[in-house]
């Protein structure tokens, strides 16, 4: 099993500094590579304050200028925001200053409160997602594309400059139906069971299987990448602290994915939540390093490809940096030998 380290952009601190956010993000990035994370990813949000990447394919080249060999991957890109004429070619672009070491993750949006403030809502999303996917295929692949549908309609064109590659893609799906469809149409899958029990998590990693399997030769090379929150503790009282701090972003989180989108000059208010401590320790990955490595032979036994560890949880940058060098040292070297995305060369 591989593992991805996610550059989640968590800004609790708005007057923390950009400069700095970016700069610690950027830090982040070549110490994986240093330590032997397989890939780092990228997230895209507007408007706010968690997971607060506006430019993730301007990121994903500046990463990929600090970096040698690691791959970066898009967690994801929200298609529904973009025009797919002017973005293909930023794709294009992008893959090429990275060295062939992007793959495109995308989706359609997660929180309404934002989609709403982009005049895209999340009711549309999903239909404008799907055409504008099939868009961007074509645009990427062919020369000469027109197009008649909903959202788009235009004359024959072509994307400038040209792929010099295929440009790899890995589709974002929560539902066990998604996933399935999604990899039977040839896609990599990142999902996550977010909040749920690992009885979900099992769920959304059979639904991957079944399909793959179902496709025979032709989707050998299909993986999936699993995101989850996480912490390695260094006893009891830190996982209590972590647990602590896990608990505040998703008193953020939860106000604009299913809560009021209550948001101030940027800053995402932090809301009560109905869930204690203890229930929350059963969906996180925040424990000591026995729990996390049993934890993690439960994912590698359903067939996890990539783990993706989202360690930002509003510690300061140096404590993150130390958490990603345990969990490398640690509990990374009891897993390897699973099939991986390779990256262009």
């Amino acid at each position: 099993m591989e593992f991805n380290h996610f550059l989640s952009s968590y800004y609790p601190d708005t007057t923390y500094g950009a400069d700095r956010h970016y700069s610690d993000m950027l830090e982040q990035a070549v110490a994986a590579e240093c330590l032997g994370y397989a890939s780092v990813s990228i997230p895209e949000h507007h408007l706010m304050n968690i997971l607060m990447n506006p430019a993730p394919l301007q990121m994903a080249i500046k990463v990929a200028g600090e970096t040698r060999r690691i791959k970066i991957i898009t967690s994801v890109v929200q298609l529904p925001l973009h025009d797919m004429r002017t973005y293909a070619g930023e794709v294009i672009l992008a893959e090429i200053f990275t060295d062939g070491r992007l793959i495109l993750g995308v989706g359609r949006g997660a929180f309404g409160v934002e989609m709403d403030r982009m005049e895209v809502p999340i009711e549309e999303s999903r239909k404008k997602f799907d055409e504008s996917l099939n868009v961007l295929q074509a645009l990427l692949e062919q020369e000469n594309v027109s197009w008649s549908g909903k959202y788009y309609n235009f004359k024959k064109l072509t994307v400038m400059p040209r792929p010099v590659r295929p440009v790899q893609f890995m589709m974002a799906a929560l539902s066990p139906q998604a996933i399935y469809h999604s990899t039977r149409r040839g896609f990599h899958i990142q999902t996550t069971p977010l909040m749920d029990s690992n009885e979900k998590m099992l769920e959304q990693i059979s639904a991957f299987h079944t399909a793959k399997n179902e496709l025979g030769d032709s989707g050998k090379h299909l993986t999936i990448s699993l995101s989850r929150v996480c912490w390695l503790a260094k006893d009891e009282a830190d996982k209590h602290t972590k647990l602590g701090l896990a608990n505040d972003y998703y008193s953020r989180f939860d106000n604009v994915y299913t809560g009021p989108g209550e948001i101030e000059s940027g800053a995402i208010a932090s809301l009560p939540r109905a869930q204690t401590l203890k229930d929350l320790e059963q969906n996180l990955l925040v424990c000591t390093k026995d729990e996390f490595i049993d934890q993690l032979a439960i994912y590698k036994d359903a067939g996890v490809d990539e783990l993706i560890l989202s360690q930002n949880i509003g510690t300061s940058n140096q404590e993150t940096l130390e958490n990603m060098q345990s969990i490398a040292e640690e509990v990374m070297p009891h897993f390897s030998g699973l099939e991986k995305i390779e990256a262009a060369e």
